[in-house]
């Protein structure tokens, strides 16, 4: 049998932690930056977990399941 492939767009935008949940980097954040305040800006720096129902799609592609 062929191994399976992991989607590479998946596997550049998301990272597993140690506890298997799903890392991701908030959008808005590459360009068009004067028009937005500092605040959104900063609030954006930080990365979120995905919802568990998402989370098992990408762990999919990711062939981490």
């Amino acid at each position: 049998m062929p191994k399976m492939k992991t989607n590479r767009g998946a596997a550049k935008r998301f990272k597993l932690t140690k506890s298997g949940k799903v890392k991701f980097r908030q959008a808005f954040r590459n360009h068009i930056l004067t028009k937005k305040s500092t605040k959104r800006k900063r609030q954006l720096r930080s990365s979120l977990t995905l919802q568990e129902c998402d989370a098992k799609l990408v762990r999919r592609m990711l062939n981490e399941e």
